[in-house]
């Protein structure tokens, strides 16, 4: 196809000749807040006018941030509070732009082209790489829905309520608030949960926090206790809990499912953004609440799970903090559940090319409702099985999410330097240095994660680790900007790139699959695929064989 051809404004194309793989993605945009009318183009200029339609607009960025806040991200800001104080607070305040540059990504992605993360994965990676994506966010999002059914059958646990009433009432609530045929119905029962998630700010003025330490533990890096690897493995858990594969699948097809178009991407932006900034500073609440509740009492640096400390809390006369803690619980791990499940159901709707969208009706969408439905029974049959290694499951899903985070992020920036799949709304410069900075640091995690996960480091050990990989990837990425500076000055201008760029951003959007022409992948790409294949393959299996062996008692 040609590059002309390419900029035609979507307006001028045949109705029928989209990208899009379901007809139900198109059509009238239906938020919680109110409907925006397909191909309105009247502009909003009152600010209450304006603020009624980033309303309107908002909610898969919301919900997909907040959705970071599940019961493993519960679970991780209690620990960190409980066992290190206010000390990493500043991992939130970084996490911010980390999680506001990945998402922004998926967000043109999805306005853009019309088609899911999985689809454009087989189509523009071949197919070795789409069934590895499709695969392990299925197996990541299973075992991190039976997480999910842990912390809500811990939450009414709390109340005195059995996990097998309350799992199976869980299970069917799930089910019932997807399987509407509503778009809005659904997204009005996650905003309903966003706006739950909320609990976290006042749980923090409970015990009375110091504003001093809160404040300078913000801004100011540092480690109560000192760094350490039980400290390193906390901070790689709460980068984990931010910023997970999950969100990058859900994101992209709950923007096509809302029928949002290239129009829209500064709404939803502002959206992604606003969602960014939500989850971080609830989830600083968290870590306020336990830091303070639990300083200078037996219970400090001692977690164990949700449960007990939210026991632990009313043990210390914070009654009210325990209910509300177990009621933020049940909360997330609601969207988290709903979010998670979703991302798979969308997943399997692009991959194999049937009726995904919250839009239709049950009958209109088996697949779509039935694997959504399926996943969730069997991670709550999971969590009523007797002695089951449930502890061991969480292991699981923190490691095998660590490892396969580089590799989302990986195919996510490539997908955004694709002009074939992207056009005019391709990465700039400055956001590919700053995307290969965020890429690199999560290698280094992953590899932590990783090294720490599968063999016995000492505490010393793992701090040299940690500092000669941080040592490398600092070379690595000041080698990688000097060739890519040099190779800029020596090609100039990309006329083709400032063909684009003057294209109508607002009315382009990425023609049909079929029409894209086949990527040329050089040899540099060629060379970084094959090593993340054999890291991910041989880091695979060694994180299986520790599992196993620690399930046999070893």
């Amino acid at each position: 196809m040609s590059l002309m051809k390419d900029m035609m404004p979507l307006d001028e194309r045949n109705e029928m000749h989209t990208a899009h793989l379901d007809e139900a993605h198109i059509g009238d945009i239906q938020g919680a807040w109110g409907t925006i009318r397909r191909g309105e183009r009247t502009p909003r200029r009152t600010w209450g006018g304006r603020l009624i339609t980033l309303l309107v607009i908002m909610g898969p960025g919301l919900i997909t941030t907040v959705g970071d806040n599940d019961a493993g991200g519960v679970q991780t800001y209690l620990q960190a509070g409980q066992n290190y104080g206010t000390s990493l607070l500043w991992t939130l305040l970084i996490l911010i732009p980390v999680l506001i540059v990945n998402q922004e990504m998926v967000v043109r992605l999805g306005a853009v082209t019309g088609v899911g993360h999985a689809r454009l994965i087989f189509e523009r990676f071949g197919t070795f790489w789409g069934a590895f994506s499709v695969g392990d966010l299925f197996l990541l999002n299973f075992l991190t829905i039976v997480t999910e059914f842990i912390g809500f059958s811990m939450a009414l646990q709390y109340f005195g309520v059995s996990p097998f009433i309350s799992v199976p009432v869980g299970v069917v609530g799930l089910i019932a608030i997807t399987a509407t045929g509503s778009f809005r119905r659904w997204e009005s029962a996650m905003w309903l949960c966003a706006l739950v998630s909320f609990l976290m700010i006042p749980l923090a003025f409970i015990p009375h926090p110091a504003i001093g330490p809160v404040v300078r533990d913000t801004f100011l890096p540092g480690i109560r206790g000192g760094v350490n690897s039980t400290a390193l493995l906390t901070i790689i858990a709460i980068v984990g809990t931010t910023v997970a594969p999950w969100q990058l699948f859900f994101q992209q097809s709950n923007i096509i499912d809302k029928r949002l178009t290239s129009r829209w991407i500064k709404h939803e932006r502002a959206d992604t953004i606003i969602g960014s900034f939500i989850t971080n500073i609830t989830a600083g609440g968290l870590i306020v609440a336990a830091a303070f509740a639990f300083t200078n009492t037996p219970f400090d640096n001692n977690f164990v799970d949700v449960l007990t400390s939210a026991q632990g809390m009313a043990h210390l006369g914070y009654a009210n903090m325990g209910a509300i803690v177990a009621i933020i619980l049940l909360n997330a791990s609601i969207v988290g559940a709903c979010a998670v499940t979703l991302s798979t159901s969308y997943a399997f709707g692009d991959v194999f090319k049937v009726n995904h969208s919250l839009h239709r009706k049950v009958r209109e969408a088996k697949l779509f409702y039935g694997s959504y439905a399926g996943l969730v029974a069997l991670a709550g049959a999971i969590v009523l099985i007797p002695h089951a290694p449930l502890g061991l499951l969480t292991l699981a899903v923190q490691a095998l999410a660590g490892i396969l985070l580089p590799s989302a992020t990986v195919f996510l920036v490539l997908l955004c330097n694709d002009r074939a799949v992207l056009g005019p709304w391709v990465n700039k410069p400055w956001l590919n240095a700053i995307a290969a900075v965020i890429v690199g640091t999560l290698v280094v995690l992953s590899l932590i994660l990783a090294t720490t996960t599968f063999f016995t480091l000492s505490d010393a050990d793992t701090v040299r680790l940690a500092t000669g990989l941080g040592i490398t990837l600092v070379i690595v990425l000041i080698a990688m900007g000097v060739v890519t500076l040099v190779q800029r000055i020596r090609k100039g201008p990309d006329p083709e790139l400032v063909a684009l760029e003057r294209a109508e951003k607002e009315t382009w959007q990425m023609p049909p699959l079929q029409e894209l022409t086949t990527p040329i992948w050089s040899a540099t790409r060629k060379v970084g695929m094959l090593t993340l294949r054999i890291y991910l393959i041989v880091a695979v299996i060694l994180m299986v064989v520790k599992v196993i062996q620690l399930a046999l008692g070893h």
